[in-house]
């Protein structure tokens, strides 16, 4: 048994048994895993810090994992019911043969920047040069190179190499301290950075990138056999970003942010809030065309992604009963009267 499997077998098993032991609750506890420990996860930890999930019945809770290999393996084999993943990961495990599928998308679009050391002046200086990213083939890899992407760098073109780092903030550290030379971040840790004397060189605030993560995914006979449940979780994710558009409550979302981050600044906790309104959105159906996206990027480190047809990882059915009661409906015609006051 590998040392990764084993370590996420002791972390679920603590975790299940804190839970277990816990007090009694009607409400349908439900474990959710995560690899990217950043503000994507935001309206997950605004629905459980908030209570909106509780409104629909559910109990749930976040479980923070290694990467998302670790989570797809901790869904695969039944030990977590619902994992939060890049698209990415998701296509990688359809390619092996996993039966899983995603039904719901909070995230739309990408907000990071690329640093790099303050010598590096130009995307053609990034030539030799090494980039930290947390995974090969994860959600902080996928946005690497989709930025990359965008702006007309191809990294095996121009010799860079990638390093495995580790959590966004030790990639930090490892570009303030100069063991990478760039990287791509969140813009907290942008911000950190050019405070460690890095610079930017890309922002994404004028790319359009075709990109969905951090979705509610899960088994296809969990999603199938479990309407309700995922439509209730869905409710919960939905009246999150409702909640996370209002600018009302701008304070309480930069304070779960700021808690969950382990932000020390209010001007972290703010960046990291304006960040999450950029991307959080309504338009919470997978998108086929962010999934060709993502396939046509994947499959540079993962072949089999190519033959995957993307459908078989479009679970539509919970959007759909959503849009046909009207709770989809209703949410955007909160946000839109949001914007108009």
């Amino acid at each position: 048994m590998s040392s990764p499997f084993r370590w996420w077998k002791l972390c679920v098993s603590i975790t299940l048994i804190l839970y277990l032991s816990g007090p009694a609750s009607a409400e349908d506890t439900v474990l959710m895993a995560y690899g990217g420990h950043n503000e994507t996860i935001g309206p997950y930890w605004v629905a459980i810090d908030r209570g909106l999930y509780q409104k629909h019945g559910i109990d749930a809770r976040l479980l923070q994992v290694r990467n998302a290999q670790i989570s797809l393996a901790a869904l695969v084999s039944g030990e977590v019911p619902i994992f939060l993943p890049s698209i990415a990961n998701v296509l990688s495990g359809v390619s092996a043969g996993a039966k899983i599928a995603c039904a719901a998308f909070p995230i739309k679009g990408v907000s990071r920047e690329l640093v790099v050391r303050k010598d590096i002046d130009s995307l053609a200086a990034l030539r030799g040069k090494t980039i930290g990213v947390q995974s090969i083939g994860g959600g902080f890899w996928l946005q690497t190179m989709m930025l990359l992407d965008a702006v007309g760098v191809d990294p095996d073109k121009i010799g860079m190499k990638m390093r495995v780092i580790g959590e966004e903030a030790t990639i930090v550290q490892a570009l303030v301290g100069g063991n990478v030379d760039a990287a791509v971040v969140t813009l907290p840790s942008a911000a950190v950075a050019k405070r460690g004397g890095a610079r930017t060189l890309v922002t994404t605030t004028d790319l359009r990138i075709a990109l969905q993560t951090v979705g509610l995914c899960g088994r296809n006979e969990r999603i199938a056999n479990s309407p309700d449940l995922m439509t209730r979780l869905a409710k919960g994710m939905v009246d999150a970003i409702v909640y996370i558009l209002d600018t009302r409550n701008r304070k309480e979302v930069a304070a779960v942010l700021k808690k969950h981050l382990r932000l020390n600044a209010d001007e972290d906790a703010e960046t990291s809030y304006n960040s999450l309104r950029t991307i959080v959105s309504l338009d919470i159906a997978p998108d086929l065309e962010a999934f060709r996206n993502v396939q046509r990027i994947a499959a540079r480190v993962n072949p089999k992604i190519s033959q995957v047809d993307v459908n078989d990882a479009i679970n539509l059915s919970v959007v759909k009963s959503l849009e046909n009661s009207g709770y989809l409906a209703e949410a955007r015609k909160t946000v839109a009267l949001q914007a108009a006051r």
